[in-house]
């Protein structure tokens, strides 16, 4: 019987880790003081992305990952990182594990969350990275490929 409880309070311990490092995140729901992802299909994006003459950022998450939800919730949502990145690129961010997000995931050939893919307006790939970057590294990973 002190097994079992001894697994019960293990599990319940974990848990409460796993739920303090990987905060809820509505990843559908805009943040105005955000990123701002452009809401329409791959191909609108590519066209936007031509005429404006910036690369695309392209966020593919899924929603069971925890380093995809600190992405949304700190990174994503920080005002200098918004301001850099919607004057600088065209910024999509897609589920992976459905509809477009999924067969651009196999498209870019995606192993893993989140992937942190950035696109010329031909829809070749200029670079990618994987992995939670807090604000500073995020803008730095910007800062690297509009260098390039």
């Amino acid at each position: 019987m002190k097994k079992y409880l001894s697994y019960i309070g293990i599990l319940l311990v974990a848990g409460a880790i796993y739920a303090f490092n990987n905060p809820p995140v509505d990843f559908e729901k805009e943040n105005p003081d955000g990123i701002q992802f452009f809401k329409g299909s791959w191909e609108e994006a590519l066209a936007k992305s031509k005429k404006e003459q910036k690369p695309i950022f392209l966020d593919i998450y899924a929603t069971w990952c925890g380093p995809c939800k600190k992405l949304a919730k700190y990174t994503f949502s920080d005002k200098e990182v918004a301001k850099y990145y919607n004057a600088n690129f065209i910024n999509l961010s897609l589920d992976g594990e459905k509809d477009l997000g999924g067969v651009l995931a196999n498209q870019y050939g995606i192993t893993g969350y989140p992937a942190l893919l950035f696109i010329n307006p031909n829809g070749q790939l200029i670079q990618q990275f994987s992995g939670y970057h807090n604000s500073n590294q995020f803008l730095k990973l910007g800062n690297q490929v509009l260098a390039k």
